[in-house]
């Protein structure tokens, strides 16, 4: 190998390493790098604490997010309220096992359960019936995932004037393969009965369906049928995988449950929470008008209050506001909307003896929830009624509630709003360039007023994001650098969508692609985990010096992690060009342990590369060693990337331990 060969090859190792510290390949080897300096001024007098508050979750049930996603029910359509009031109805996904000249099915207003009248009636014409035995069969949400070894809850409700001898099974999509069953024979079934029992898989398949099959001939009426894990998250309905992805962005707060799912195109499809809570079986599901699909409303009010429990975040409730995409309620007839979102705020802030507290504590929570933000409806500023409606729900709120942080829809970003809050909603979507530029939005937004909330952000031009780019996160990543140098006025922000079941791609791109068993989180997804330490640390101010400033943002925080203490350096290089940085830490009022810091970079290959199932770790993050860290220090930025340097503090004041 000769001299120029040796060069390039420690060219391309330290490109691959993403940093290089002592390696004398800087400059001389990349002809076309930039150069920048980076000053951090660590003074704690210029320091400035970041709001607990500032990185958390928007959950929207879009997508197939929560029904056939993060809510673990494996039955689509469990009570056959889909097709709707009028029966004979459409039982989609619903369909039957056997010919037509042997089992006939329709929908009846036939249940016990008064809101949700609607059951199905199956009548089974054979005795000896074609292949052993008739009936019908759920394919759930584009397959059910049933593993080897695992249990499955079955709760279902059956009537009949005569005995009834039925096999509950679950087979894989075609019906060949048996993975699980289970005889229900019952000579006492002419009043409505609850049947519980467990499936255990003898097998593996990820397109399974459930089937509930006879061979005798009969009558039989069926409801509320539901299939659900028996592992599920601490048992509370949720998908553990998907959970686990959330709790390591650490977020600390839960926005729910939308979005326009909370508007509806129409206020009789809009979300309603009274219908969301209680005994399942009683709750009569609604059709999700905006993203058009239904939901049996499992994942109700009360599952994302818990839900917020379960990652240690802070519940926001975004509440109807009167107004959908098409109708709005008049000012004047407000009034039962704002009693109705007064017992929701009972609901989950109530003692257990009062009117709504005690159906929360019924439900198995009598701790209250700790219920601190509201906000009143979804972009919904330019209605024109939203104004008064605000200060209907604002006032009854404010008097009953005052501690509560409410949330308005308008923008206060560049003028005044006209009516009081403690925080306004910010929403920004747009290509790649214009989201990188965003980062310096909020320096020039005045300090004085409500708070900034920016509850959905993300890189969605279809040119620039695809299904999930990098070059969607590193635009979003200098955003969120912005919001952290911006933190005195923007206390909270979090992306959007979150989750995308991969059947039911209606909005692109997301954090979190999943499907019946597989998940993988997209670069913005990864890009998020940069900032799980930031909400509650300290920032400190920072200076670019370079030509090529316009294509880098930077920031610096302290941060705790336990006992260890961390000085961590962010820096987005937006640019096409590799960047000899250096960066020169003042003021550190501590040692810098090398054996403990390290560099973690996002990067890839190509601007446009994303993650899939096939290849879910295409762009994730790159975690190394930091062997020259120190309170000066020279490093490679590579074109298009994100990079962390954490610089592992030895010792540090009674300042800093208080955070």
């Amino acid at each position: 190998m000769g001299t120029d060969d040796a060069a390039t090859c420690r060219t391309v190792f330290c490109t691959l390493l993403l940093l290089t510290l002592s390696c004398d390949c800087l400059a001389a080897d990349l002809d076309l790098a930039k150069t920048a300096v980076l000053e951090v001024n660590t003074s704690w007098v210029v320091a400035r604490k970041i709001p607990q508050t500032l990185f958390g979750l928007f959950f929207e049930e879009i997508n197939h997010a929560g029904a056939g996603g993060i809510w673990a029910e494996l039955v689509s359509n469990r009570g056959f309220e889909a097709g709707g009031l009028n029966t004979p109805s459409n039982i989609d996904p619903w369909s039957i096992i056997g010919d037509e000249s042997s089992i006939y099915v329709q929908t009846e207003r036939a249940s016990c359960f008064s809101k949700n009248i609607i059951a199905l009636r199956m009548e089974v014409h054979c005795d000896e019936c074609p292949a052993g035995s008739v009936g019908i069969y759920n394919p759930g949400f584009w397959g059910m995932n049933i593993e080897e070894g695992k249990t499955y809850n079955l709760v279902m409700y059956i009537r009949s004037m005569e005995p009834v001898e039925l096999t509950a099974s679950l087979t894989c999509f075609d019906g060949l393969q048996n993975i699980a069953s289970a005889d229900i024979v019952d000579n006492n079934v002419s009043d409505w009965r609850k049947i519980e029992l467990q499936l255990f898989a003898r097998g593996t398949c990820r397109t399974s369906r459930f089937e509930l099959t006879t061979s005798k001939r009969g009558v039989i009426w069926i409801d509320q049928v539901s299939l659900m894990p028996s592992d599920t998250y601490k048992g509370h309905g949720f998908r553990k995988e998907l959970i686990h992805m959330l709790m390591d962005l650490r977020p600390q707060f839960l926005r729910f449950p939308g979005g326009c799912f909370v508007e509806g195109d129409w206020l009789r499809n809009a979300f309603r929470w009274r219908e969301t809570i209680g005994p399942w079986e009683e709750r009569p599901g609604h059709y999700g008008d905006v993203w058009k699909y239904w939901t049996d409303d499992g994942l109700g009010y009360y599952e994302f209050l818990q839900l917020a429990e379960d990652l240690g975040a802070e519940p926001i409730w975004v509440f109807n506001a009167g107004i959908s995409h098409n109708d709005e309620v008049d000012t004047t007839t407000l009034a039962p909307f704002v009693e109705d979102v007064l017992n929701s705020i009972e609901f989950a802030r109530g003692s257990s003896e009062s009117t709504w507290g005690s159906i929360r504590a019924a439900m198995g929570h009598s701790e209250r929830f700790p219920l601190k933000y509201v906000a009143i409806g979804n972009e919904d500023c330019d209605k024109q009624l939203y104004q008064g409606n605000y200060l209907m729900f604002y006032n009854a709120i404010r008097e009953a509630y005052p501690d509560i942080q409410i949330i308005s829809n308008c923008d206060g970003s560049s003028k005044p709003l006209h009516h009081p809050a403690d925080l306004y909603d910010f929403h920004v979507y747009s290509n790649a360039t214009f989201i990188f530029l965003m980062k310096d939005k909020f320096t020039r937004t005045s300090r004085k007023g409500p708070k900034v909330f920016v509850s959905e952000y993300a890189v969605n031009d279809a040119m620039d994001a695809g299904n999930g780019s990098l070059l969607a996160s590193l635009a979003e990543a200098a955003f969120l650098i912005g919001l952290e140098k911006n933190s005195d006025i923007v206390h909270m922000a979090s992306y959007a969508p979150l989750f995308i079941n991969d059947n039911d791609r209606s909005w692109n791109p997301d954090a979190i692609v999943f499907n019946s068993w597989q998940q993988y989180g997209t670069p913005s997804y990864w890009m998020q985990t940069f900032f799980r330490e930031s909400s509650g640390s300290v920032i400190h101010p920072v200076r670019i010096a370079s030509s090529y400033s316009s294509s880098l943002a930077a920031s610096a925080i302290t941060w705790k992690d336990n006992e260890d203490m961390f000085l961590r350096i962010k820096i987005v290089n937006f640019g096409s060009h590799a960047v000899n940085l250096t960066i020169s830490a003042t003021g550190l009022q501590a040692g810098v342990d090398t054996a403990r810091s390290t560099v973690t970079v996002l990067t890839s290959s190509d601007l446009l590369d994303e993650n899939s199932f096939s290849d879910p770790n295409k762009v994730v993050p790159v975690r190394s060693g930091l062997p020259g860290a120190a309170e000066k220090m020279q490093a490679l930025l590579v074109p298009y990337s994100l990079t962390s340097f954490d610089l592992a503090l030895d010792q540090y004041g009674g300042l800093v331990a208080e955070m």
